[in-house]
């Protein structure tokens, strides 16, 4: 795995061998940060801002996202070793001073009292995992968000998605087995 674009392009990441994690593939990856950047319909932008990544793994999308300017990511991950993994990708790339890694079930994390408000927040949960939803409604019943913001949902393509109250979606894009989400919470 590698880095994609920005100022640490081509560098690589350690990743885990393991069925529990499952990265997100580079030109998912590439195809995301392309209607980031590119589209009209999306209100927001990667540079300077706080990113809280959920689900993290390794942290591929949180680490894209330093490498393109983000000020911060609080990635939240609760393997483990997926968490140690991140913690040295963090150290090789040198950017450790632009992140948080709570190793942690999503859960304890979101029941804390955080001050932080995030402008782009992404979730990359097991496709069998649903509980993902009540993660979204602690989010936004917290308002642990900017008023501009966007929430990134990487679902299987098969899925369906019941946001009612909670989300309204942007753009939904389709690659191989994969569904990107795009869309920003209803007030």
């Amino acid at each position: 795995m590698r880095i994609i674009g920005g100022k640490l392009k081509g560098k690589t990441i350690s990743f885990l061998k393991s069925s529990i994690t499952r990265p997100l593939k580079d030109s998912v990856k590439e195809s995301i940060f392309n209607i980031i950047i590119h589209s009209n319909l999306l209100n927001v932008n990667i540079r300077n801002s706080n990113i809280l990544d959920l689900y993290s793994g390794i942290g591929s999308f949180g680490l894209e996202c330093i490498s393109r300017g983000a000020e911060k990511i609080t990635f939240v991950e609760k393997d483990i070793n997926a968490g140690e993994i991140l913690k040295k990708n963090l150290i090789n790339l040198g950017v450790n001073k632009n992140a948080t890694v709570e190793i942690d079930e999503i859960d304890n994390f979101l029941k804390k009292d955080i001050s932080e408000k995030f402008e782009i927040i992404y979730l990359d949960p097991p496709f069998a995992d649903e509980s993902y939803l009540q993660k979204l409604k602690l989010i936004k019943q917290n308002r642990n968000y900017k008023k501009n913001h966007l929430i990134i949902i990487h679902r299987e393509r098969k899925s369906f998605e019941n946001f009612k109250d909670i989300l309204s979606p942007i753009l939904t894009k389709q690659y191989g087995r994969s569904k990107i989400i795009f869309g920003k919470f209803l007030r």
